[in-house]
Formats: structure tokens, sequence, C-alpha cells
């Protein structure tokens, strides 16, 4: 029995264009050498605060979530505790996780866990949009509470005291969380 290729027209074009669109939305992202932006953010006990202010005092480890209660919150966090404040510490690096939900519906996840580091609010996406890590979710603007649906890709961003950015690393919707090791790597070259 011969078999032959069946050809199923606009298939190839439409998985291409696809890959297209997905390889031209990482290629815009964040990458090492690139400068974090003088922009604020909002801190859940602090209020405004500023990321320019902070590279003064030392390097910057921004870990993106998309709000308390989602999937991935709870325990990325919570990790973050447990595997990054102490080096982070020990390097005198800040760590600030960001969210776009507004700062008043983030506090809670800051004292359920006890956090012992920056939880912040980029309620406009401001920094995820510098950063070309939002995506669009419908369904999310309701639990941001800022009439927005934009969410960050889980990702995690360190920069030197001069603000440029060392270490990238974005993953996808639902990829399990960035391990500790390379960031920790990442601040002992800053």
């Amino acid at each position: 029995m011969t078999t032959a290729a069946v050809r199923l027209p606009g298939v190839e074009e439409t998985a291409f264009r696809r890959q297209f669109e997905r390889d031209a939305v990482w290629s815009r992202m964040i990458a090492p050498g690139a400068r974090v932006p003088a922009l604020p953010l909002i801190e859940v006990d602090l209020g405004p605060i500023h990321l320019d202010r902070l590279l003064h005092t030392g390097p910057v480890v921004l870990v993106f979530f998309p709000y308390d209660g989602s999937a991935s919150c709870d325990a990325l966090l919570a990790g973050c505790q447990r595997d990054l404040l102490p080096r982070c510490a020990d390097a005198d690096a800040h760590l600030v996780a960001v969210s776009p939900q507004r700062a008043d519906l983030l506090a809670g996840v800051k004292r359920r866990h006890d956090l012992g580091y920056l939880v912040a609010s980029d309620p406009r996406h401001a920094l995820i949009d510098a950063f070309a890590i939002g995506y669009r979710s419908p369904e999310a603007s309701g639990a941001l509470g800022t009439g927005r649906s934009i969410l960050p890709y889980p990702a995690v961003v360190v920069a030197d005291r001069t603000g440029t950015v060392r270490y990238v690393d974005i993953r996808p919707e639902g990829a399990p969380p960035t391990p500790a090791a390379p960031v920790i790597a990442a601040l002992g070259f800053i």
C-alpha cells in the first residue's frame, strides 16, 4: 500500500505564523545588558519605592508573579523567602516581588507568609511593559483590581548597582519557577 502526504491548506502557514509570533515576542523581552528603568513601584507597606534609589544601595533581584491567589503565587513567594532572601542579604541585594495587582490586595500575601522582602505593585504595568514580559489575560482583571488585564510571564531579573541587567530568566506561564541556584550564582558575579 502506498501512502501519499496529505497537505492541509493553510496548516503549515498557520503553524509557521504562530511560531514566528512566539519567537518575536520572546526576542523583544528584557535581556542581559539592558538597563533597569527608573520607575516607581508601590510597596505594600512602604508605599512608593523607586528602583533607581534601591540600586544606589545594592543590586536588585526582581521576581515577577501574577497576583495573590494565583496558582503559582504562594509556593513561589515562600520559596523566595527560604532560598533567595538569605543570599540576597549576604550580597546586600534587594529582593523585590512584583505583581500588577493593587498594593492593598497584595498585602495579604506578604502578611500570610511573613515575607521579609519587598512586595510591590506595578498597577499600570509600566515595568512589565518596559521589560516586555506582559501578556493579556482578560479573566485576571477582577483579581488585579486595576481595571487592566496584563499579567507578567514568570520572570526573574537581576541587576547590578549600575542598573545593568546581569541575569534574566523568563518562563512560559505554567512552567516551574526559576531555581534559586542560577540567581544566587548571578549575585556572586555582581
